[in-house]
């Protein structure tokens, strides 16, 4: 069968869009029917089936995790760049450089701790420039316990970011400053230092999943432009639930199209897009 030739029924695509909902909280518009067409028909084929129908059944039959994880990485949508929305970098340099100064919480071990969590991350660029920018701006942090948490439902996605290996093209646009962080790679490509590399624990992660696997709080945590593809009732508890993860005045980062919706309660609007935590948080502290 020539791509091109597999047609995707009404009927179809409602089943692609209620499972890739139940699996991933994505909420696909009608728009979206190209999109889907174009992403999943290589998947049809590999499996020598003849329909989409015959795919979706394959996957509620008899399909593997790995399978169903290759469904999810085909339907998300990945794009971002180094310093994206930058006075989010911005505020967040004055947020840490008043922890510094003043009250910052202590690890086991006896040093300031740090946590920034990226969900979302995509293809690394945003944990890469949470690095990048605190270490440039505050060296100080290379002596506190500093780790940033970068996670993604892209499987993909995920692995490439993990290299820390870009085009040169990637750096289109930035100032020479910024351009200086970067190490050259050869080939067109340059990479992140070790120094900030080293910070990151990239992992997979949907956040449609509850519990996650993982325990804050966190300091501040960036979730932009992932709840854009849910419906307002997966945002609301989307947000709700990174609250809860939040320590006290801390900072939550969301995309300029989105807003917190009911999930939004905990948290008082300081700036664009920029949302302060105003609870007394319930979570445990982590290591």
């Amino acid at each position: 069968m020539e791509q091109g030739e597999l047609p995707l029924s009404e009927r179809e695509f409602g089943r692609v869009k209620a499972r890739v909902y139940a699996e991933a909280g994505i909420s696909l518009s009608d728009a979206k029917r190209t999109l889907v067409v174009s992403r999943l028909a290589k998947h049809v084929r590999a499996l020598r089936l003849n329909s989409f129908d015959a795919y979706l059944d394959y996957l509620e039959r008899q399909g593997s995790p790995t399978d169903t994880q290759e469904f999810i990485n085909a339907l998300t949508t990945n794009l971002t760049r180094f310093w994206r929305e930058d006075h989010h970098f911005e505020h967040l340099v004055k947020y840490v450089g008043g922890l510094m100064q003043s009250r910052p919480r202590m690890a086991p071990g006896g040093r300031p701790k740090l946590r920034i969590w990226s969900a979302g991350c995509s293809t690394g660029q945003e944990p890469y420039t949470i690095a990048l920018t605190l270490l440039n701006a505050l060296p100080d942090l290379k002596r506190w316990d500093f780790k940033i948490l970068a996670t993604d439902i892209d499987t993909n996605v995920v692995k490439k970011a993990a290299t820390g290996v870009y085009p040169v093209a990637e750096l289109n646009g930035l100032s020479p400053e910024r351009m200086r962080l970067f190490e050259q790679a050869g080939n067109g490509e340059v990479s992140i230092p070790a120094a900030a590399r080293e910070l990151i624990a990239f992992k997979q992660l949907n956040l449609m999943h509850n519990p996650w696997p993982m325990r804050g709080p966190f300091d501040a945590v960036f979730c932009r432009n992932v709840a854009i593809y849910f419906d307002k009732k997966t945002q609301g508890e989307l947000f709700g639930r990174l609250g809860a993860l939040i320590v006290p005045e801390g900072f939550l980062y969301i995309g300029h199209s989105e807003n917190l919706g009911s999930g939004g309660t905990n948290f008082k609007l300081v700036g664009k897009t920029i949302y302060q935590s105003k609870i007394q948080n319930k979570a445990r502290e982590a290591a």
